[in-house]
């Protein structure tokens, strides 16, 4: 599976483009600061990394996970009214030029307010967050890392104006195209839907089973029947977060995978003292898994650990 990147800070994104596409850092940040992908709250409310096309797809398939702050905000005294008065004095803030929270906290005054202990218990200290959240849900505005690195938290604020559009089937379409054929319960995690909601989404697509569990696009069908794996290998390390792996609350946690033809081939982890790839094959180790190893090793060193300890949210075990 490739499609949308899981971020979180991590090295994710990186690693996935460079596993698929080869392409190097400075590539992905160019294409960053030019607003070709972007890092925005999509399927189940979490960040991954998207094209362009996709932006307003993630958007709107994010917005419904992004009402629980709001009402924890409620049960505090929080009212609609005064929320989109933060979100107005936000906005116009932003008009002047991308801010981080402590100046967007300074230009818009008493209209943030502290959310007091209970506030703080809750995990939520002030209404800031809860407008920056509900803002950059709407596509009124982005945030855009302060280094221009997607593998960091630190963010500045920055306008936009994307209208979130699409529904569940749109996403579904992407899923099953993404993956080639996968079961409707990977979907249905993936998405963060219920059984029955999945389920609906699905439906316009006409799937087509074609082996045990597994559903297909239709269009997808004659590919599938008359697909030859590889003889030779084809080595990718990836990140524990990588799309190729089960949807989260399937997968293994904190695991980097290396992977050959889609089919899991080792684990592996970077080791930041010695700025070296530690890892371990399942079967034989031949030439071309230790090249795809030196490889992803000189990228990680020259690129993602040369600047900051690198972020990949894992480790290889026992």
């Amino acid at each position: 599976m490739t499609g949308w990147s899981r971020s979180v800070g991590s090295a994710n994104p990186y690693l996935a483009l460079f596993a698929r596409a080869g392409l190097r850092r400075e590539k992905v940040d160019a294409a960053l600061a030019a607003c070709e992908i972007h890092e925005l709250p999509s399927a189940r409310g979490c960040t991954y990394v998207l094209p362009a096309e996709d932006f307003a797809l993630g958007l709107a398939v994010g917005r419904s996970f992004r009402g629980n702050e709001m009402k924890v905000a409620a049960k505090l005294g929080v009212t609609d009214d005064e929320m989109e008065n933060l979100r107005g004095a936000i906005a116009k803030a932003l008009a002047k030029g991308p801010l981080d929270p402590d100046a967007i906290r300074s230009a818009v005054g008493d209209t943030v307010r502290s959310l007091g202990p209970e506030g703080k218990k809750k995990g939520i200290t002030t209404t800031l967050p809860v407008a920056l959240g509900l803002l950059q849900s709407a596509g009124e505005i982005r945030r855009v890392p302060v280094n221009g690195r997607l593998d960091q938290q630190r963010y500045r604020y920055a306008g936009w104006n994307i209208k979130p559009s699409g529904d569940y089937s749109d996403l579904a379409r992407k899923f099953f195209a993404w993956t080639g054929g996968a079961p409707a319960a990977e979907f249905q995690a993936f998405a963060g839907l219920g059984v029955k909601a999945a389920k609906d989404a699905m439906e316009p697509l006409k799937l087509v089973g074609v082996e045990g569990d597994i559903l297909m696009l239709p269009a997808d069908c004659d590919a599938y029947e008359n697909f030859q794996p590889p003889k030779q290998p084809q080595y990718s390390l990836v990140g524990s977060l990588d799309n190729i792996l089960p949807p989260p609350g399937v997968q293994e946690v904190g695991l980097h995978r290396i992977i050959d033809r889609g089919r899991l081939a080792g684990t592996w982890d970077f080791d930041s003292a010695t700025e070296s790839i530690v890892w371990k094959a399942l079967g034989k180790a031949d030439n071309a898994l230790k090249e795809a190893v030196r490889r992803t090793e000189a990228f990680i060193r020259e690129d993602i650990a040369q600047e900051q300890n690198v972020k990949m949210k894992g480790s290889l075990g026992a």
